[in-house]
């Protein structure tokens, strides 16, 4: 299993960015599951957002509701967030996770991934919001 994140950068506050998670080694349409999170200096790893091909389903922390938007390419086995209205509180380190079929995904569950996170992870991308 491999993730590769892409599409941090700098940007405005107000401004939108749309970060891609690539995976290899697996589908990600045979019941998988990749779920986006961050961690700002200082502060602990958050769970943004997370979608699970099993059904479709998706989940986002309180903070981004409204803000965020996760989705996939199946045909590119690529998970996108899409972050609109960016506020410099949102700089971080993202980060993207992933439970395939092949791994034990027994306790890994996209309502609960903030606290539990995935088995594999991407290296990161940094997403910096300026004032």
């Amino acid at each position: 299993v491999q993730l590769v994140e892409s599409g941090g950068g700098l940007v405005q506050a107000g401004g939108s960015l749309r970060l891609s998670c690539a995976a290899s080694g697996f589908r990600f349409d045979d019941d998988s599951s990749i779920g986006w999170f961050r961690q700002a200096p200082g502060k602990e790893r958050e769970g943004v957002s997370c979608i699970s091909s099993s059904d479709g389903s998706t989940w986002y922390a309180d903070s981004v509701k409204g803000q965020f938007t996760i989705s996939s390419d199946n045909a590119k086995n690529t998970v996108y967030l899409l972050m609109n209205g960016l506020k410099p509180e949102d700089t971080a380190v993202y980060y993207c996770a992933a439970c395939s079929a092949s791994q034990d995904c027994s306790g890994y569950e996209c309502y609960s991934v903030s606290r539990t996170g995935f088995p594999s992870w991407g290296q990161g991308t940094q997403v910096t919001v300026s004032s």
